[in-house]
């Protein structure tokens, strides 16, 4: 006759990383997200040269940049 071997069954491991928060608030988001419709739409002009905004990574550092100067929760500048 077989016999059954006991298995040990270990508990499930917890994740050592800590829980991080939201980096960027909803509201940095938004901002972001209308200027990105604005260099979409050809609207969005740069600071001082007032030059049309083509590149999205441009866009998002005035819509960041925009939500810093609201207040909204936004990491510092590098």
């Amino acid at each position: 006759m077989a016999t059954k071997k006991a298995v040990k069954k270990t508990p499930a491991k917890k994740s050592t990383a800590k829980k991080s928060t939201r980096k960027y608030s909803p509201v940095a988001g938004k901002q972001v997200e209308t200027e990105m419709r604005e260099m979409k739409a050809g609207k969005l002009k740069s600071g001082r040269s007032g030059k049309k905004v083509t590149n999205p990574k441009q866009a998002i550092a005035i819509g960041l940049s925009e939500a810093r100067k609201k207040g909204a929760k936004v990491p510092e500048k590098k």
